[in-house]
């Protein structure tokens, strides 16, 4: 089986160059056209494909050559762009930055080449003239597997300045698809760990995703980046499916498993509830800054990523929800929390109580934790069988004292080998996130256990 899904990637030299503003505006402004759009953003990041799916009304859908594989970057893909006219895949870093000592794997580049897409790299020009065409032809010419389809300029100074840098990338041979001028508008606030999420700041988010699409509509050549999607080569083999990989649903009355979402609760993969739900769960949604209940029925409990330090007094205030968390876990019932989740779960934040179901305290940091992490579970739990080997990733400015439990979650190798996270009762709690479709046996286990606790 073979799909050529028209599809362009949106690269760029270095982070903070524009690919964000680029790729978010010209989803919106091929949605805009009446074109159904595929949205998706290369490696693990969680924030960017809430813009993405604002401007085109689909989930964004993650495309990590290191969490999932390379062999699954191409299903997960099909699987995302089923039923659309053309995607767009925002990059990572620079197009050639990768996992640290993996080489090229889970770079943009990469992620290109298992796609068969052409490349738009994204430049900012703010302080350079003919010496962009050095820079463009660099990156077009350091791998000849990814193809540089064309540049888009940001950060354009004048028309003047748009006139010099037209004739240096005459010369380099990479056609000029976009010229972007500086337009305070398109900002999107930013903290400790990105962009500030959708589900935060909505009305402002609709506005920003307005003026990227606006910005971009004005400034590219929307027909030829069209026209460049559709060179792309067709892909071999069938898109993912959560329920093929999810074998048959667990036997008996579906039961609910709680998922935990709202502005405090955002970093989740979509593929994570089609996995629930395909291994025969009733999946919930919950906000646990608003809901004073755990959905009814609730047999198990989710709860990603995000930013309860934000709202930690919020979440410490709802003290009837974080009642109901600690009595559901002290039942047996499956938990699995991933970071923001682990947070939850622990004695208190920052000096704010929170759900003390893990005699654990956590609290904010100076430091950055960031990068991938090769784990294998130390014993069995909910998720996963003892010896079950999975990637994840962590990106946290919190601590939590002691890092792990009596019985830990996850062994994570590398140079400084550690455990880490913490395994009682049905809870499973990690800093480690995790993208359930490299291992699709955790959701089926998950809502197994859900079903005869």
């Amino acid at each position: 089986m073979s799909a050529s899904v028209p599809r362009l990637v949106i690269a760029a030299p270095s982070s903070g160059s524009g690919k964000t503003t680029v790729a978010t505006g010209l989803m919106a402004a091929f949605a805009a056209r009446g074109l159904a759009v595929s949205p998706h953003k290369v490696g693990p990041d969680y924030i960017d494909p809430g813009y993405h799916a604002l401007a085109t009304g689909r989930a964004g859908r993650n495309l990590d050559a290191y969490l999932c594989g390379p062999e699954l970057v191409g299903p997960l893909f099909l699987h995302g762009a089923q039923g659309c006219d053309i995607a767009v895949v925002e990059g990572v870093m620079g197009l050639y930055d990768g996992a640290a000592g993996e080489g090229e794997l889970a770079s943009t580049a990469h992620v290109a080449k298992l796609l068969r897409a052409p490349v738009v790299l994204v430049v900012d020009a703010s302080s350079q003239s003919r010496s962009v065409a050095a820079l463009v032809h660099g990156f077009a010419s350091w791998d000849p597997e990814v193809r540089v389809g064309g540049v888009i300029l940001n950060k354009v100074a004048s028309d003047r300045h748009e006139e010099l840098l037209r004739e240096a990338l005459e010369q380099a041979g990479v056609p000029v698809l976009g010229v972007l001028r500086r337009v305070p508008q398109v900002d999107t606030p930013s903290r400790h760990l990105g962009l500030v999420p959708v589900a935060e700041r909505q009305a402002a988010a609709v506005e920003a995703v307005a003026a990227m699409a606006a910005q971009v509509s004005e400034g590219c050549d929307l027909d030829a980046l069209a026209g460049l999607a559709r060179s792309a080569g067709a892909l071999s083999g069938a898109a993912w499916d959560a329920a093929e990989v999810a074998a048959s649903p667990v036997a008996g009355a579906a039961p609910v498993v709680a998922v935990a979402g709202g502005p405090a609760f955002t970093f989740s993969y979509a593929e994570h509830t089609e996995l629930l739900a395909a291994a025969g769960a009733d999946v919930a949604p919950f906000d646990p800054l608003r809901d004073e209940e755990l959905p009814e029925g609730t047999a198990g409990l989710v709860i990603g990523g995000g930013f309860p330090e934000v709202y930690a007094s919020e979440l410490s205030a709802n003290e009837p929800l974080r009642k109901a968390v600690a009595a559901l876990a002290e039942s047996g019932a499956p938990v699995a929390a991933e970071c923001a989740g682990l947070l939850y779960l622990c004695r208190e934040l920052d000096g704010l109580p929170m759900c003390g179901v893990l005699d654990a305290g956590a609290r904010m940091s100076e430091r950055l934790t960031l990068g991938y992490r090769d784990a294998v579970a130390i014993g069995d739990s909910v998720l996963a069988a003892a010896g079950t080997r999975m990637r994840g990733h962590e990106f946290h400015r919190t601590v939590v004292e002691p890092g792990s439990g009596a019985e830990p979650a996850w062994g994570v190798r590398g140079p400084r080998p550690r455990v880490e996270g913490f395994v009682q009762r049905a809870v499973h709690a990690s800093y480690l996130h995790t993208h359930w479709a490299s291992e699709p046996g955790v959701a089926r286990r998950f809502v197994e256990r859900c079903r005869t606790s």
